[in-house]
């Protein structure tokens, strides 16, 4: 394969002939001179071809905008180009040639505005070729290598759960049931029942990342029927703060982390501990500042919001944990906070104005456990492989499940989690 050095590199090689590749995000054809700028994973750079060199001027004077092609020439200092560097082209081979009309634009000109999402989305390759657009998977990138590095120094151990389960592993009617052979299967809702299988099997901590599906009718800016979730679980833990503060290390070492790797985000480190607020004492709050109910035992988007505006003012903080749901907004495995108590040892965490995390220890009583799940109205029947797992020994145990694209919907500020999506999957989209 031939050597080709990243736009980010050419700096190095001043006075070096080089060779670059990537596609042609723009083009200026004059008499004499054409100007050509490349973009890759990296970044931009001006390529200058000259009439002199017909053979090279005649194959770009032809080139379409997006299409790919491997550039050789001498690296020249040019303080008025993108990276104040340029190269004289002495060489253009042409990978592939973008048809002329692109079906979406990857450079938006002037005032003109950006193609609307749904169509976007259709061509959702071409969309993501628009650096801003990559950036977002890089920024996700350097998030995930945090939680890892944290995960990796505090001994959890990676598992892999299926995503076929043979009952939901959830309360509730959002669930994709398919047809498995001669009977249904249903796709996890999350990756529950096999985390806590995990601290049965003497594993202590575990870590995880894969597909959720939620067969939710939602048409919001932060639901999506199939997402990436990170979940975790903790083995002879006290309580569910002994989960939060597992969380808020790995926050803050992913921030750290992408703080590092990208300086020009602002990104604040948040300070340990978190703040953490009983549900009942949200309401409380939120009713002074005169923000409506709309039920007792859950908050709204809008009192999310109020809340999470409340503490940045209160406390400096863009983070808050919202603890000890009732048991009536609580799954049939969540531990009570005490023996025939109406609230649970649940948090949700709150960041920038939107739940990114649900957590809890978990009921490890089989006996409890039991008459929890025939409260909730399950069948103990169905739940017959998971409640095996309490049957023969299991730590005290607790764990959380993490929306990442939340995260970086609120660290990039973008309109909508989709945008925050590789490829989203929603009531109406399944394509590409």
């Amino acid at each position: 394969m031939k050597h080709a050095y990243h736009v980010k590199e050419i700096s190095q090689h001043e006075g070096e002939t080089v060779s670059i590749q990537g596609f042609v995000h723009a083009i200026r054809v004059q008499s004499k001179i054409i100007f050509l700028v490349l973009r890759d994973v990296t970044g931009l750079v001006q390529n200058i071809i000259e009439i002199s060199v017909p053979e090279v001027f005649d194959v770009a004077k032809e080139l379409s905008l997006e299409s790919v092609v491997r550039i050789t020439g001498l690296v020249k200092k040019a303080p008025q180009a993108p990276g104040g560097f340029e190269l004289g082209v002495t060489e253009i081979e042409v990978l592939s040639k973008s048809y002329p009309e692109l079906a979406i634009p990857v450079v938006i000109k002037g005032n003109d505005e950006e193609t609307e999402a749904p169509t976007r989305f259709d061509y959702r390759w071409i969309d993501l070729r628009k650096p801003e657009k990559t950036r977002i998977f890089k920024v996700w990138t350097a998030l995930e290598k945090g939680f890892r590095k944290y995960w990796d120094e505090n001994n959890f151990i990676q598992i892999y759960t299926p995503s076929f389960m043979s009952t939901p592993s959830e309360t509730g009617a959002e669930v994709f049931e398919v047809n498995y052979f001669d009977r249904k299967a249903y796709l996890a809702q999350s990756p529950q029942f096999y985390k806590q299988m995990g601290i049965a099997s003497g594993f202590e901590r575990v870590f995880m990342v894969g597909p959720v599906f939620r067969a939710e009718q939602s048409f919001t800016t932060r639901h999506l029927t199939e997402f990436t979730g990170w979940d975790f679980e903790l083995g002879f833990i006290e309580s569910h703060h002994d989960v939060m503060d597992q969380e808020e290390g790995m926050i803050v070492t992913g921030f750290e982390t992408v703080a590092k790797e990208f300086p020009e985000l602002n990104i604040t480190i948040p300070a340990q501990p978190f703040p953490r607020i009983p549900i009942t004492e949200v309401k409380e709050i939120l009713k002074k500042e005169g923000i409506p109910s709309g039920e007792d035992h859950d908050l709204s988007p809008e009192e999310e919001r109020a809340i999470s505006e409340y503490v940045k003012k209160e406390f400096n903080h863009e983070f808050v944990f919202v603890t000890d749901y009732h048991k009536s907004k609580s799954a049939f495995y969540h531990m009570r906070l005490e023996e025939g108590s109406d609230r649970s040892r649940r948090a949700d965490l709150l960041f920038r104005g939107i739940e990114v995390t649900t957590l809890a220890q978990r009921e490890h009583r089989i006996e409890v456990l039991e008459k929890q799940a025939i409260e909730k109205g399950m069948n103990l029947e169905e739940l017959k492989d998971y409640l095996n797992f309490f049957r023969y020994g299991i730590p005290p145990h607790g764990g959380a499940g993490i929306g990442p694209g939340r995260f970086i919907m609120k660290l990039l500020d973008l309109p909508n989690v989709r945008e925050a999506t590789y490829l989203p999957r929603d009531v109406k989209r399944l394509n590409p």
